[in-house]
């Protein structure tokens, strides 16, 4: 059986990755390809639980090593259990967040640097990439209030950790995304700038429609 496809959506909190994941996920459905969903992190009972860990605005303390092996741990779970078996049977992923994240929020933001996000994607992932990744990057400010704002209003889930971040460690984020997408343009499509979401919709559509070409789920 030919392996699955497997999509990643990236960008900072407030990009819009939510509303448009759900978005490509009618528009595959629409068209008989019915993704599988996940998240990182999350997206299996132990990711879960590291989930409520890492994001819960009460969690103090983590070192920065800490919260990218715990990071890390996640993904090897959330491969070994979800990623793998769906791309092995043919089918294809469509995941919120990846390895990119980690290397822009804990290479970038906590400044851990790129090189040891690549070498424990090697030993923990088999250096396992996405076949696209779509990142939207919106102006930082424009991030920013969304986030903030989302955050603000929510009445689930307290996972506001990460917005309480400075100005300063989300540009270190966003300038990581930026050097990511330059260092794989093959792979990574740079949707930026402060646009609608309309706009980023068809950007979105028009590049995996692209690389669907020939796919079968």
């Amino acid at each position: 059986m030919p392996r699955g496809l497997f999509i990643t959506l990236e960008g900072l909190d407030g990009s819009g990755k939510t509303t448009q994941i759900k978005r490509l996920a009618a528009w595959m459905q629409k068209r008989g390809i019915v993704p599988v969903l996940t998240r990182q992190p999350g997206g299996t009972t132990t990711g879960d639980h590291i989930r409520e860990l890492l994001l819960d605005s009460r969690t103090t303390s983590i070192a920065p090593m800490t919260e990218m092996a715990l990071m890390f741990a996640d993904r090897a779970q959330a491969i070994a259990e979800v990623i793998e078996p769906a791309l092995a049977a043919g089918s294809l992923v469509l995941c919120d967040r990846f390895t990119d994240s980690t290397e822009a929020y804990q290479g970038g933001g906590r400044e851990l640097g790129s090189a040891v996000v690549l070498d424990l994607n090697r030993l923990i992932c088999a250096g396992l990439q996405p076949d696209l990744t779509l990142l939207l990057l919106p102006s930082l400010t424009s991030s920013l209030e969304r986030a903030r704002r989302r955050n603000e209003r929510s009445t689930g889930k307290d996972e506001g950790r990460f917005e309480q971040e400075k100005d300063a460690f989300y540009s270190r984020v966003w300038n990581k995304y930026r050097d990511i997408a330059a260092r794989e343009p093959q792979r990574i499509v740079l949707i930026q700038g402060d646009l609608t979401v309309e706009e980023v919709y068809e950007q979105i559509i028009e590049a995996v429609a692209l690389r669907l070409s020939g796919f079968k789920a």
